[in-house]
């Protein structure tokens, strides 16, 4: 998978046949807000993803993850429009070989393959660049569209926590998925 490195300290991009990967500035903040501000997308996300999702938001996220080191949070890029986001949060202490991964895309790129594609880079990124040895996620049990997208990427399903999450007041089950260095291919 080919990896651009960029002139400049903390700047990448991983690119794939149907996305490229990299890392976010300050003139995405509109496109993200607009992509971002759906509620069906946050119902699958984490708290901390704010609905509504507005410019400000953003702007927030994208300060935070400025000068990141090592590179963690990418924006998913198509048609030189940031779409969507995918980010690796990297485990600690006896847990610090393994990264647990995220992403969203906006609803009208849903369905293209664009995420798989992101995820298979990413996963790369964390086993050849940041040396861990496992990546996993936990979509809820009701997100058909994320296992099929973790499969497809060559994740394989560990087993499932029961009553493991609260979204929107209602109690989730969620599922591990997971991706291990020594049997990953690309």
């Amino acid at each position: 998978m080919p990896q651009v490195p960029v002139p400049g300290a903390l700047t990448m991009e991983l690119v794939r046949p149907t996305c490229r990967l990299r890392l976010p500035r300050a003139g995405d903040a509109a496109s993200l807000a607009r992509h971002a501000n759906d509620r069906e997308i946050w119902l699958n996300l984490r708290d901390r993803f704010p609905h509504p999702y507005a410019v400000s938001d953003a702007a927030a996220y994208i300060a935070r993850v400025k000068g990141q080191d090592p590179v963690t949070a990418f924006v998913i890029v198509v048609d030189d429009d940031a779409v969507g986001g995918i980010t690796l949060m990297p485990g600690h202490d006896i847990e610090r070989v393994s990264a647990e991964v995220g992403y969203w895309l906006g609803r009208a790129f849903w369905g293209r393959g664009i995420v798989t594609d992101a995820l298979r880079a990413i996963t790369d990124h964390a086993f050849v660049r940041l040396g861990l040895q496992r990546v996993f996620a936990v979509p809820f049990v009701r997100n058909v569209a994320s296992q099929r997208v973790l499969e497809k990427a060559g994740y394989v399903r560990e087993g499932t926590m029961r009553r493991s999450a609260i979204k929107d007041g209602v109690l989730l089950d969620q599922l591990l998925y997971a991706a291990y260095v020594d049997r990953w291919r690309d």
